[in-house]
């Protein structure tokens, strides 16, 4: 089962710079362990306040159990709360995606789907069938990369995407254009996201420019 987890981290005041190099450099590690294991899978920097430390994780593990086990094992813990979300596989999530796409960035989506009081069903079949082709396109562009189920609210869908484009406009282009946006059964919130130097997805580029340099 895959989850993201929400990771704030408060360093104490009186913790020296030294210590603080410590335990990052043995959570750069300890990360790169989960990563072979198969247990961490992404990690991201959305946007942040001044003063705050803040990571996005998708995690895999057999269970909620499984999962701390994994997350207690991080040396910033000892600083860190973690906020977990489970997530359930989507019907529209992509198998595999197109070409990756130059110059873009990532973002997740939140896509909240509500069906207005006296909306015909046919209608809404209509909108959710021309969706799941959407999804399809869209993975072949290269802009959608993974689609998660989340704990519903009520009388509501959630929806989680993690996506690729050039910069938020063409995003909330691209959120606009889906047909349950269109239709008007959906809302999207979007939050960019920024590297983060343990993300597994780059570790590879990052020992390279790295090798490159030396």
């Amino acid at each position: 089962m895959e989850y993201l987890v929400t990771m704030t981290t408060r360093v104490p005041a009186e913790t020296s710079e030294e210590t603080v190099d410590d335990v990052r450099a043995r959570e750069a590690a300890r990360s790169r362990e989960l990563a072979a294991a198969g247990h961490l899978l992404r990690l991201w920097r959305p946007p942040l306040a001044p003063g705050e430390w803040r990571t996005l994780g998708l995690f895999a593990a057999a269970d909620a159990a499984g999962l701390e086990k994994v997350l207690a094992s991080m040396p910033l813990r000892v600083w860190r709360t973690d906020e977990v979300t489970p997530l359930s596989p989507h019907p529209n999530d992509p198998p595999a995606r197109g070409p990756a796409l130059e110059r873009a960035g990532e973002f997740f989506t939140t896509f909240t789907f509500t069906v207005p009081e006296g909306t015909p069903d046919v209608a809404v079949d209509d909108a959710i069938a021309r969706e799941a082709v959407s999804a399809r396109e869209l993975a072949g562009q290269g802009h959608l990369i993974r689609l998660w189920t989340l704990p519903p609210e009520p009388g509501a869908t959630r929806v989680l995407g993690l996506w690729a484009a050039r910069d938020v406009d063409e995003m909330r282009a691209i959120a606009e254009s889906l047909p349950l946006s269109v239709a008007g059964l959906m809302t999207t919130q979007i939050t960019p996201l920024t590297p983060h130097p343990s993300d597994p997805a780059t570790a590879g580029e990052t020992e390279a420019t790295e090798a490159k340099d030396a």
